[in-house]
């Protein structure tokens, strides 16, 4: 199976990367072959041979002739149901009056985004959006806070395969799916405030004071932390005055009990590379309350205990997203304290702009992290892969997806642990449906007092170890997708109702094996309602670790 695809010049990058993330193969459209599939993102159908034509465009098309169409102008809040899962669309969008089945209605309305028809007798879909345009949006500018929840690039995926499906022809695709293991899971921590000690009278302390004495006591009447918690957290503010005159530990210096957590788990800490700065924005100096009031020095013996544990050391950068040079600077202050090369960049704060990727790639990282949400959890850029930003050639950005303050921060979703944990669990449905690395932030001083949430954060990694996620660093996980990517996959029928394929890649005995994934091709009859159960049940995976040739009966 091999699909063509005719799209806009100024689409062809973002083409490329899509089908990087939908691992299946696929050429730009060439008049001179035949097609299992091909996509027209232009509103035409092209001429030549196959089986089963997309026709995607956000305005009308020759093809809408005789039917009934609105268009919804970018901006509208139009979101589309497929098989019961929403897919927002932030470009164009042209709906029709619903005819019978309908496999892409639009939300709150009786119209649809989508019809078949025949067309010089080859059945095609019309798709009243813009694809590679939405596409872009994700890995540009990434989704508004409130569709977070769904991760929208993965159910475009997952619609053009079941529809591919649904016509009787087969998909063989490299799923972002490790062998051995279900998804991936990367434990990140921003390390902002590694001791309360070197908080003297300033805001932190005070902060810190307010929430430990009449914040805990307010949650509790509240029903939102428990008496444990309560005499935890006066314990730790009694201990203060004597944490500051180095009578009792620093109880902010949490990074042995992290390591205790997490013990033979691969995680990535971020470190600020100097104190006392707080960075700038574009148009002048950031908040000075973004300064740390440690840098990465001060840290040196307990890097080299996290270092001993294989876990990851990455930059926690302040300037590095508007300036490349500084972040070279940045990088190179964290990499003489490990003695190792500094792989990976968070930015403070999730300070980022469409320009950061360029600048990023351009100071020699190899990965940056910081595609997220400060105030929810989700998928900001619509999956959980990890995907190379539009226009460069070795960066890749490992999207961020839950953060302990997002979650219970009173200033951003403010829940209590129960509820956390039912928006938690949904994420992690998600990325255990589709595939990719599950990227979590938690803090440094997350597990300590006044925070307390090292309960939470325990269940949720148990819960992980329960589902059979794979614990990579972060650097671990881009290199497994950058094998994914140098992967190869063809198909070809065989008259004998067998399907031959091949698939190469690179030996790495460094990291789980790739799969081939064979998708079984649904009976026409099948109904939009039972589309996607049925397409998520009916494949066989075959593991592959270099090239294989091989015969397989569908």
């Amino acid at each position: 199976m091999k699909i063509g695809v005719v799209a806009h010049d100024v689409d062809r990058d973002v083409v490329r990367e899509f089908f990087e993330l939908f691992k299946t193969a696929w050429e730009f459209h060439r008049a001179d072959q035949r097609y299992d599939v091909l996509i027209s993102a232009d509103g035409s159908v092209p001429s030549g041979g196959a089986r089963l034509v997309f026709v995607y465009s956000g305005q009308t098309a020759a093809l809408d002739d005789g039917r009934k169409s609105v268009c919804r102008k970018a901006g509208s809040e139009t979101v589309l149901l497929s098989a019961g899962e929403r897919i927002p669309i932030y470009g164009n969008c042209v709906t029709f009056a619903a005819e019978g089945a309908n496999c892409l209605g639009v939300e709150g309305s009786k119209e649809s985004a989508a019809f078949a028809c025949r067309f010089d007798g080859i059945l095609v879909w019309r798709l009243g959006y813009d694809l590679f345009s939405e596409i872009r949006f994700l890995l540009e500018s990434g989704q508004p806070a409130c569709h977070a929840a769904i991760p929208a690039l993965e159910r475009h995926i997952s619609l053009v395969r079941d529809l591919i499906l649904q016509a009787g022809i087969p998909v063989v695709e490299i799923p972002p799916v490790p062998h051995g293991h279900p998804f991936m899971v990367c434990l990140t921590h921003d390390v902002d405030h590694p001791s309360i000690r070197s908080h003297r009278f300033d805001h932190t302390m005070f902060g810190f004071l307010h929430r430990a004495i009449s914040g805990s006591l307010m949650d509790l009447v509240g029903g939102r932390a428990t008496a444990r918690k309560l005499v935890a957290n006066w314990a730790a503010a009694l201990r203060l005055p004597f944490v500051h005159l180095r009578l009792a530990k620093d109880f902010w210096d949490t990074f042995d009990r992290y390591l205790e957590i997490e013990s033979g788990l691969g995680a990535t800490y971020f470190l600020i590379p100097e104190k006392g700065n707080p960075g700038r924005l574009q148009d002048g100096k950031a908040p000075a309350i973004r300064a740390s009031t440690y840098g990465v020095g001060d840290l040196k013996p307990q890097l080299e205990r996290v270092v001993a544990q294989g876990c990851e050391v990455g930059l926690h950068g302040i300037d590095a997203w508007i300036d490349q040079n500084q972040g070279r600077e940045e990088c190179e202050k964290v990499s003489q304290i490990t003695g190792r090369t500094v792989p990976g960049i968070r930015m403070h704060w999730l300070y980022f702009d469409k320009k950061s990727p360029a600048t990023l790639e351009a100071a020699g990282f190899d990965y940056d992290s910081t595609v997220g949400f400060n105030g929810t959890i989700g998928f900001r850029a619509g999956t959980a892969q990890a995907y190379r930003p539009l226009g460069l050639t070795r960066l890749m950005e490992l999207p961020l997806h839950v953060m302990d303050t997002a979650l219970f921060y009173p200033s951003h979703l403010g829940l209590t642990e129960t509820e956390a944990r039912s928006r938690v669990w949904e994420v992690m449905d998600e990325v255990a449906q589709s595939g990719g690395a599950l990227t979590i932030n938690w803090h440094d001083r997350s597990i300590a007092p006044e925070r307390l949430w090292d309960g939470f954060y325990r269940n949720l990694i148990g819960e992980l170890k329960f589902r059979g996620a794979w614990f990579p660093t972060a650097s671990q996980a881009v290199c497994w997708f950058k094998k994914r990517r140098s992967a190869t996959v063809e198909a070809w029928p065989n008259e004998d109702g067998r399907i031959r394929i091949k698939a190469s890649v690179e030996s790495d005995q460094d990291s789980p094996a790739l799969r081939v994934r064979v998708h079984r091709p649904l009976n026409p009859s099948t109904t939009s309602e039972s589309l996607r159960r049925r397409s998520s049940a009916g494949y066989s995976d075959l593991v592959f670790s270099q090239g294989f040739e091989t015969s397989i009966t569908l």
